[in-house]
Order: C-alpha cells, then structure tokens, then sequence
C-alpha cells in the first residue's frame, strides 16, 4: 500500500509515516499543501493523510479537486465537533480522525481505506513455478515451502508477481517497494533481488533483462 502523509506539523508528520512503514506500507511526506496536491497528481497513492489546516493549499481544497480521484482520503483535524465532522466527509474525505489519535486506530484506518481500493486485486497469488504470496498474512511459500522474507523482499517479489510476466524495472520497484526518501541510484534493488533469489531457491524464477529490470 502506498500512502502520503500531508501534515505540516514535521515532527507529527515524520512520526505517522514510520508507523505507517512500520505496518508494511510506503510511505511519502508532504509539509504543505502545494506539495500534496503535486505528490498526489504525479505519484499513485492509496491512501492520502490529509490534515485539514495545511499552508499553501488548504486541506479543504485538496478533498475538493481529489473527490473523483481513485485515492482514498483519511482527514486529520483538531476540529473534533460532529457539523465539523461532517463538513469534511461532504468535501469528499472517505474517513476523519480528531487530534489527538491513537497511533493503533490511525493505522487501522488507513488499513480500512486501502482495502476498499484492492478489492479486484486477488488476496493470495500464485505463480507458474510453485510460489504462492498471500498477502494478507505476508506469508511466502514455494513448492509447500515457507520463505522467509524480509518485509522488502516480500514487496519486491509482490511486485513482481503482479505484473504477470511484465518486465519490471528497477526504479518502478523503488517506487512501489520503497518511498521517496530511497536515493534513486542506491543498489538495494539489485541486493533484494539477489537475495529473493538465494531464498526462492532453484530452479531460478527472477529474471533479469538487461537494461531494462527484472521479471518472474
């Protein structure tokens, strides 16, 4: 699950993404509003954390132009009273949370709304060569047996899995395995993938295709 945290409070804002990532999601930060709603356009988010009273652009004007977008929206306000509640949902918001949030309820929300935008998506996949993910007990097998996968290798090979043969490269991989804060240049693609392949075990299943990134 991909999610963008819009908050300009830095220190709450970096806080909620790490235990967003901490629950298996990448995550991306934005400080204002001007660079959610660019975040949001250029990027595929899920889910969008959206505090209401952002700088540039306020988080009422973000719900309006998102409404029709396929990203789901959980606003964060200090405005707790219920007309205020519902101002937020009829500006197009799926979700609203009060500050101050237990950072449990908080998770299981986003969880909640990334879930309604997965519905076609199979649960559990199954490839060609004996791998089955399912994905909602992170839980990797081959052939009957269990892999043990760190929660990256378990993304990357989601991602591979999902594409159904299509060549995946290796800056699509940062994008969706990974969060913006990765350096683009950085090697962890190639070493995740190794070492998917050490695990996964032979006959090899990863393929890489030269110069233009990997597929199962």
């Amino acid at each position: 699950m991909r999610v963008l945290v819009a908050e300009d409070e830095r220190f709450l804002a970096d806080l909620v993404a790490e235990g967003l990532r901490r629950a298996s999601m990448t995550v991306e930060v934005a400080y204002d509003g001007a660079e959610a709603l660019r975040a949001v356009r250029e990027g595929d988010f899920d889910v969008l954390v959206l505090d209401r009273d952002l700088p540039e652009v306020h988080g009422d004007e973000i719900c309006r132009l998102l409404a029709a977008g396929s990203t789901r929206i959980l606003m964060l306000t200090a405005a707790a009273s219920v007309p205020e509640r519902v101002a937020g949902l009829s500006l197009g918001a799926d979700d609203y949370l009060p500050k101050p949030f237990a950072y449990a309820e908080l998770v299981a929300r986003v969880q909640a709304l990334g879930r309604r935008g997965e519905a076609a998506l199979p649960p559990v996949l199954t490839g060609q060569h004996g791998i089955v993910l399912d994905t909602p007990r992170r839980q990797a097998f081959r052939d009957g047996r269990y892999l043990n996968l760190s929660r990256k290798e378990f993304a990357v090979l989601e991602v591979l899995m999902r594409a159904r043969g299509r060549v995946v490269s290796a800056e699509e991989l940062l994008e969706q395995a990974w969060d913006d804060q990765t350096d683009p240049f950085t090697t962890v693609v190639r070493v995740t993938i190794r070492k998917l392949r050490t695990k996964l075990g032979e006959p090899q299943v990863i393929q890489t295709v030269s110069g233009a990134g990997y597929r199962v």
